[in-house]
């Protein structure tokens, strides 16, 4: 990290968001400061933000000059898998074969420690640089792969999710990734727990891969565990494909639906955030917007795996809380905006299905709330990250609008900030990181 002195105040155009935009872009949802000011405390944390004519003098500091960038709120990623860093790009089929080829075997290599460090600290540092302070990771069922990664994330101050991988049943659990039994399992889920949740800035996740691969004993267990720890979270992946979905009607032939599984293990509540859930209907978005789970959006994985479009429009308007997941490997960029850039595509393509008179799009403002707050709501972290709110943890990013020549010369030609913050968000990726904070401090990045 640099050696920048707190507190201190940053100076540049500031915009954050204070809840959901929705498809209108309401104006009260959002702060836009133009030639705005962050002052960040000695304890790392947001004292204010605003203009910066109206700065308080109580929040004066060393003054660090951003002005001509774009100060945001950190990247929050919502799903994605450290355990396939080695294996991203790796040509896609179906979903269970392109687990079996390719996810599986890389996985096995975490069993060694120092493996796990080695791609634990590459994958959080390539985070960095592409502007993601937070994230909800999955490691692998290796125990050695939680401690690399947890340890990596304490060293960097970075606030992040996760947990061991619970994994029983075969085939969908391959001999060499099976946990043992439930009753180790479930100890070393609670040495973890003991070992790593609170620990600084770091969250423990039940983390049941799906719902396929988990024994009903090992999904009890899970859900004994997410209600006997409170402030534990819980992640899991739902209806990632049709063929996958298939497969769970016909093992769990009491469930109305893919959800519906979930529901009846008691693994849905406001802790609990499902990756993709590609294929679900009103029923099952109702079910989630009363119990408070969240879905992660990971529109790249979704159209490399050819799983389908989401419904986001939907989702939201049944009131479930939404992130953004990059969910690589299977996605094919770790970088938030070109993830945003693909989830705009995603959205066009499935309100195209539907009547004229009903169809949204993804706007940029909607689309950097789900990047930044939208993602700390659905992780059930938002009293601690996503904002610039007073006593907020100062994780943030700066955007450069010249970070390329085509993005500089659309941005130029910008006739409102909805228009630049619309090109960011389709030609921007990692080049338009120009800088990473966490709490406060600037993070040195490969970039």
């Amino acid at each position: 990290m640099a050696e920048d002195t707190l507190p201190a105040v940053y100076r540049g155009t500031v915009l954050h968001f204070l809840r959901d935009p929705g498809a209108d872009d309401d104006p009260d949802a959002w702060e836009l400061f133009e030639d705005g000011a962050l002052a960040v405390g000695a304890d790392g944390r947001v004292r204010w933000a605003g203009d910066w004519s109206a700065l308080p003098e109580q929040h004066r500091g060393e003054v660090v000059d951003h002005r001509g960038k774009l100060i945001v709120p950190g990247f929050v990623d919502t799903h994605i898998h450290y355990s396939q860093y080695d294996m991203i790009a790796s040509f896609g089929a179906r979903l269970e074969d392109w687990l079996q080829e390719y996810v599986f075997p890389t996985e096995r290599k975490f069993a060694d420690p120092d493996y796990a460090d080695r791609i634990a600290g590459l994958f959080l540092d390539t985070l960095l640089t592409c502007g993601t302070t937070t994230a909800s990771v999955y490691p692998t069922v290796h125990p050695t792969s939680v401690d690399a990664f947890f340890a990596q994330a304490r060293q960097r101050g970075m606030r992040m999710t996760s947990g061991k991988v619970l994994m029983d049943k075969q085939p969908d659990a391959p001999d060499f990734l099976s946990d043992a039994g439930v009753p180790q399992t479930e100890e070393q889920t609670r040495q973890l727990i003991a070992r790593w949740h609170r620990n600084d800035r770091l969250t423990y996740a039940i983390t049941p891969r799906f719902a396929l691969s988990s024994s009903d004993e090992q999904l009890a267990m899970a859900s004994r565990l997410l209600h006997e720890f409170p402030d534990v979270t819980l992640q899991t992946h739902a209806a990632e494909s049709r063929p996958e979905t298939a497969s769970v009607l016909a093992r769990f032939t009491d469930a109305r639906s893919y959800l519906d599984v979930y529901d009846q293990a008691g693994l849905l509540g406001p802790r609990s955030t499902l990756g993709h859930c590609v294929h679900i209907d009103d029923q099952d978005r109702s079910r989630l917007a009363t119990t408070g789970a969240a879905i992660a959006f990971c529109p790249t994985s979704n159209l490399f795996l050819g799983s389908g479009l989401f419904d986001l429009a939907a989702a939201r308007d049944a009131g479930v809380r939404v992130g953004l997941g990059t969910d690589c490997g299977a996605g094919t960029s770790y970088s938030m905006l070109r993830t945003l850039n693909e989830a705009y595509k995603v959205v066009m393509l499935k309100e195209s299905t539907k009547p004229p008179h009903r169809r949204t799009t993804l706007s940029a403002l909607r689309g950097f709330y789900l990047a930044t707050l939208g993602g700390a709501e659905a992780l059930h972290l938002d009293n601690h990250i996503g904002n610039f709110r007073p006593g907020k943890e100062a994780d943030f990013i700066v955007l450069d609008w010249t970070a390329t020549p085509t993005l500089a010369h659309r941005t130029a030609l910008a006739r409102t900030f909805q228009e630049r913050l619309f090109a960011q968000m389709i030609l921007g990726d990692d080049r338009s990181i120009a800088a990473t904070y966490l709490m406060g401090r600037r993070v040195r990045t490969p970039n």
